[in-house]
């Protein structure tokens, strides 16, 4: 399983790299801070799905150490 994968790798507060929706096609990566973690189920091929505390959403790839 990749890194982003399985929520409860996650917390609120934590440092990550997330692909926005709206980068899915050049895989960018935005960096920043959990704010909520949306996705429910326990893992998620593509990632977990969480909101920054700046709004932005989209799925981890990277968590910070």
């Amino acid at each position: 399983m990749r890194e982003g994968e399985r929520r409860s790798d996650i917390r609120s507060g934590m440092s990550v790299g997330v692909v926005l929706k709206e980068d899915q096609s050049t895989g960018y990566i935005t960096y920043g801070k959990v704010g909520r973690i949306l996705t429910k189920s326990a893992t998620h091929p593509h990632g977990i799905k969480v909101k920054l505390t700046t709004g932005e959403v989209g799925r981890v790839k990277e968590i910070l150490k």
